[in-house]
């Protein structure tokens, strides 16, 4: 039986570890836990590559801690936007939806298209229309509202400043969140979610939701989920780059991922991370920041819940 495995993160950039008090850090490293586990048991039960990463990825969505589903950013009307992916390795298959508002669950919106549209990305009132037609629950703009999140936006409101949630400047980091996973079969899957850039401005969308960008998987050489300043992680096409290396200069999971966050975007001024896996089980999680909130676990029996380097 092949080796099957998950991968997990909640953003790049972490909370300067001065300000970090020890329980937020546990916290953390509880929702982190608890997303890996119930993401595993997918997959020791058989299940599916695409409904672990989903699982994974949910359970991040629930949390106000992160950058995504319940913990989303403000925007600079003091709404909410939210983008998400998910790519099946097996397929090819991926679906996507930005700019949208009230969803519980971006990712799961994500994964109705891909099953159940015949398009790939689906954005603002479109996607909307799409999610009312499957009959998804609006939630209140109470349910996302953070007071952390809302302070952060109140510092920099009507100015033409964004903030990545990873900023030093202040308390704060990245939050978007993502999974990767290998099954019993052998096949991969990637997921991932965001409410983007506080303060973001005209619909602002970055790598997340970009099959290729910010999210991608083919059972040939890999499945990413990246976090990161994203307007560089687009530019350098950074989840297909890594799978690219493993493809045409036969490079390893490991050393693909490392060309890519250690190198080439340094190199275009962009800094992050990516959680990845082969369809082997392998696992990667490179960051060249000063952390990245972040797990994996796999039927080899290793295990691990991380923040700093």
């Amino acid at each position: 039986m092949n080796t099957f495995s998950i991968a997990i993160h909640g953003g790049a950039g972490t909370l300067v570890k001065g300000m970090m008090t020890p329980e937020l850090e546990t916290q953390y490293r509880q929702a982190l836990k608890e997303a890996l586990d119930k993401g595993y048991v997918v997959l020791e039960n058989g299940g599916k590559a695409t409904d672990a990463v989903e699982t994974a990825v949910k359970i991040l969505e629930d949390s106000h801690l992160f950058n995504a589903g319940k913990g989303a950013v403000f925007t600079a009307t003091e709404s909410h936007e939210m983008d998400a992916s998910i790519m099946d390795g097996k397929t090819l298959n991926a679906g996507a939806v930005s700019l949208i508002t009230g969803i519980k669950n971006p990712v799961s919106l994500a994964k109705d298209v891909m099953e159940k549209s015949e398009h790939v990305f689906l954005a603002g009132d479109g996607a909307m229309q799409f999610a009312k037609e499957l009959n998804y629950k609006l939630e209140d703009p109470s349910y996302f509202y953070d007071e952390f999140r809302h302070k952060q936006w109140l510092e920099i409101k009507d100015t033409d400043s964004f903030q990545l949630d990873h900023s030093t400047k202040k308390d704060s980091k990245f939050g978007t969140v993502g999974a990767v996973a290998c099954d019993k079969d052998g096949n991969i899957a990637a997921a991932t979610s965001t409410g983007g850039m506080t303060n973001k401005k005209w619909g602002r969308v970055g790598d997340s939701p970009m099959v290729g960008a910010g999210n991608y998987a083919n059972n040939k050489t890999c499945a990413i989920s990246c976090t990161g300043s994203g307007e560089f992680f687009i530019r350098g096409v950074v989840a297909y780059d890594v799978a690219c290396l493993m493809e045409h200069k036969n490079m390893s999971l490991k050393d693909a991922s490392n060309e890519v966050i250690n190198k080439r975007i340094l190199e275009l001024g962009g800094d992050g991370g990516l959680v990845a896996i082969d369809a082997k089980g392998n696992i990667a999680m490179p960051f060249n920041t000063e952390g990245m909130y972040r797990a994996s676990k796999s039927s080899s029996g290793k295990e691990e819940v991380s923040i700093y380097k």
